[in-house]
């Protein structure tokens, strides 16, 4: 035992002492196992112990799920019967509502039908306004181009310039106050002749005017046509003004001034704005040219002048008038008063009725509260009081 087995380094290991090392070594391993064993086996049963507490979970978790499913059976019959009920509230709802839509569809498409029917016949209305209107833009068309060619004539221009101030002067003055073609003594016959209140002499108007040079000056394009045009202007109107000036201004027969009728506003325009030395030249000719709206307000000044002129006239008539109004007032306040004191006697009269009936009605209450159921007295005047007694024998 106590040979030497080996070395280890300068020491030499016995047989024994390996064998102790051995045998120590054999029980730490057996040692070891047994630990390792018992270690295994703990872990084993805590295993199982883990495993016996998940299965109980898991038991008490299929049981919970299964009062869930039922309690979800449940619930879900519920929302079945719920949703059935409301399926069926929703089906009728949407009867009601597809009813009530297609009952109001009916009268929309009633009264849209109806609205279409009435539109069309309003349609068709303005259609034959609209033919109205076409054969009235027709017929104005054809009075349009008819008028042109009366201006386009010298003759029927100066006969429609006439037309239209004979109406003006018409609309205005009375009868009687005016007069076309008046001849005067040098044999030369205006177009108008008006008559003013207090004065014999005339005021003379002349509805002719040059309208070709007119005409051309719109119508001309460059500077030279324009020039020739303006010059042509001018000598047609200073033309036409001297004309009205000797022939129709005669001293002590006519007025001093006299008017030349300008038939359009327009040319009126034009001659105020670009021929205004023409303008000056006619007032001092004593002719005024005048546009149609110039003309009706010097008419209406003549109107009104002979108006003051007949209300002057009627003046003293009225003043007569007046005055016997003023009498015929004076007259009715007479009469009103004779009649204020007939109502005066007439209300005293009255009063002294009621005097009257008064004490008639007294006497007749006094009368009434005699008692002639009692024995009969000697005399009325043992009854009545003597003053009363006296008025009944004396018959009042």
């Amino acid at each position: 035992m106590t040979e030497t087995l080996f070395i280890v380094g300068d020491q030499a290991v016995s047989v024994g002492a390996a064998l102790m090392a051995f045998l120590v070594l054999a029980l730490a391993i057996l040692l070891a196992i047994a630990v390792l064993i018992a270690r295994t086996s703990r872990a084993s049963a805590l295993e199982a112990a883990t495993q016996a507490l998940r299965a109980e979970e898991i038991e008490e978790r299929i049981g919970e799920f299964a009062r869930m499913q039922a309690e979800t059976s449940g619930r879900l019959h519920t929302m079945h019967e719920v949703l059935a009920g409301r399926q069926a509230e929703l089906a009728r709802t949407v009867a009601d509502r597809l009813d009530a839509a297609t009952h109001r569809l009916g009268q929309s498409m009633t009264s849209q039908t109806q609205s279409t029917v009435d539109s069309l016949s309003k349609l068709n209305e303005r259609l034959a306004v609209i033919d109205n209107a076409q054969k009235n833009l027709t017929d104005l068309t054809s009075q349009v181009t008819s008028l042109r060619d009366v201006l386009s004539n010298k003759q029927q221009r100066g006969a429609f310039g006439q037309a239209r101030m004979e109406a003006i002067v018409q609309d205005c003055l009375p009868k009687g106050a005016y007069e076309f073609q008046f001849t005067l003594t040098n044999r030369t016959r205006p177009d108008c002749a008006v008559f003013l209140p207090g004065d014999t002499r005339p005021l003379i108007i002349d509805a002719k005017f040059p309208l070709e040079a007119v005409t051309a000056l719109r119508d001309a394009k460059t500077d030279d046509e324009k020039k020739i045009a303006s010059a042509r202007v001018r000598a047609d109107v200073m033309r036409h003004v001297n004309d009205i000036a000797e022939k129709y201004l005669v001293p002590g027969e006519t007025q001093d001034l006299a008017m030349m009728f300008v038939p359009a506003e327009s040319v009126y325009a034009e001659l105020h704005d670009g021929f205004d030395d023409v303008v000056q030249k006619a007032y001092r000719a004593r002719v005024i040219l005048v546009s149609p709206s110039l003309l009706m307000l010097a008419i209406q000044v003549m109107q009104q002048i002979m108006k003051d002129a007949r209300m002057r006239d009627a003046a003293d008539l009225i003043r007569t008038e007046v005055g016997h109004m003023m009498g015929d007032v004076g007259r009715l306040r007479e009469r009103v008063l004779k009649l204020q004191q007939h109502f005066g006697q007439a209300n005293e009269d009255m009063r002294q009725i009621l005097i009257s009936s008064e004490k008639l009605e007294k006497r007749g209450s006094r009368i009434e509260e005699l008692d002639f159921d009692e024995p009969p007295a000697p005399s009325v005047s043992a009854v009545l009081p003597s003053p009363l007694a006296r008025k009944l024998h004396a018959g009042e």
